[in-house]
């Protein structure tokens, strides 16, 4: 189950990112309700996950999800640029997700 709070806290961190960035510096309302409860949904899935996770695997994870999903996000909602380095970072980020998930005993 920590496993599964861990991913929903880390696809919820790309929400509030988005809806950050949607309130245009929390000058719109709804955009920044969104960005704070999610905000606080993500922290408190990620501190359950750590009951069970080390912090170090939980919050590297946590935080790899974000940003990669906030990456693709970018690119495919806002229009970012998309470069060969860009995607080979991406890419970086991820296969180091896959290793702290494979070195993980939870």
């Amino acid at each position: 189950m920590a496993w599964i709070y861990l991913g929903i806290a880390g696809l919820l961190e790309v929400v509030w990112a988005f809806a950050m960035k949607q309130s245009h510096g929390f000058t719109r309302l709804v955009p920044s309700a969104v960005t704070i409860v999610t905000m606080i949904a993500s922290f408190a899935l990620l501190s359950v996950s750590m009951k069970a996770l080390p912090l170090g695997t939980a919050y590297t994870v946590w935080t790899g999800i974000g940003a990669v999903g906030a990456f693709v996000v970018g690119i495919l909602v806002l229009g970012e640029s998309i470069s060969a380095m860009r995607i080979a970072a991406a890419l970086l980020i991820v296969s180091g997700l896959v290793m702290m998930k494979l070195s993980s005993a939870a």
